[in-house]
């Protein structure tokens, strides 16, 4: 069996890749399918986040090792997360994620690679989605089949995204692949851990069905929607010459209409965070009775002047 779709391999086949490898099942899985499908111009790259200890040192000894009987080249990346989330103020998670972004940004200029090629799978998408959902989205949103990273310079691709968890496993099984367990993945203390572990098996049992199919079948669903809707739009005729939103225009469509023109604008002008709650607060600036400005993420703000929306410093 294979892990990898056709399509997506003809297409691989003739560039470079920087593989992403934490020496875990899914990341040996992904490794090992791209070899074994005869990709031949593969770098593993391993980043050491040194927050478990001998167990982190572990991992990075064994994807060195895999790396070596695979004959292929290795990145290895050292980075001591817990201090750097320490003495710059932000959690684990984010230094560690900006830890690897900037170990694969690295690479791919040192290496001439492509882009980075990451392990997440179906089951991974269905958790997000609901993550994402509860924790007040614009709708179902998940992971991106290739996520730019524009301001480092790379591309993120997830060729494993349609696969299933026990596609992964079967295939572990019939390669007899060895892997590294990672001992908190287990560990109650993380939300996605908890969602990962406890909320999915539990809504699978409570509604007795696979919930992920569900999941994964209504947001491929949404998808088709808002690619319909994102074809409808006329979005250039919503802005000035100057690139803001021309008020009267925007108000003159219908409210799910709005709401795309607004998460469109926001997108393009990098905001983060955008969910349903910060559409509505845009929404609500065409109404003149209310504030002129509402706050965006890092100090931004969308304001209304002169019948016209747009962000500022």
């Amino acid at each position: 069996m294979t892990l990898l779709d056709p399509d997506w391999l003809s297409k691989a086949s003739a560039q470079r890749w920087l593989v992403a490898v934490s020496g875990g099942r899914d990341s040996v899985a992904l490794l090992h399918a791209c070899v074994n499908a005869g990709l031949e111009n593969l770098v593993v790259c391993h980043v050491n986040h040194q927050l478990r200890g001998a167990e982190s040192d572990g991992d990075e000894a064994f994807v060195r090792n895999l790396a070596e009987q695979l004959q292929l080249p290795s990145f290895i990346y050292k980075a001591d997360v817990r201090s750097i989330a320490e003495h710059e103020q932000k959690s684990i998670e984010l230094a560690a994620r900006e830890a690897r972004h900037s170990a694969f940004s690295q690479a791919c200029n040192e290496l001439q690679c492509a882009g980075v090629l990451l392990a997440h799978h179906a089951d991974d998408q269905a958790e997000t989605i609901l993550y994402n959902l509860l924790r007040g989205s614009a709708g179902l949103k998940g992971m991106q089949a290739i996520s730019e990273i524009e301001s480092l310079g790379f591309n993120l691709h997830r060729p494993l995204l349609n696969v299933r968890r026990s596609e992964i496993d079967e295939f572990i099984t019939n390669h007899q692949i060895k892997y590294r367990e990672d001992s908190t993945n287990a560990e109650p203390f993380a939300v996605r851990n908890r969602m990962r572990n406890e909320a999915l098996p539990l809504l699978t049992e409570i509604l007795d069905r696979d919930v992920t199919d569900s999941i994964l079948r209504s947001h491929h669903i949404s998808e088709q929607q808002n690619d319909f809707i994102e074809q409808q739009l006329d979005y250039g005729k919503m802005l000035d010459p100057q690139g803001r939103i021309h008020i009267p225009s925007l108000a003159s469509q219908p409210i799910f209409i709005q709401q795309k023109i607004i998460h469109r604008y926001l997108t393009e002008h990098k905001i983060s965070n955008i969910n349903q709650s910060l559409i509505t607060s845009c929404i609500n600036l065409l109404d003149t009775n209310n504030p002129a400005k509402i706050n965006l993420s890092k100090g931004r703000h969308l304001r209304r002047k002169e019948q016209r929306l747009f962000v500022e410093d």
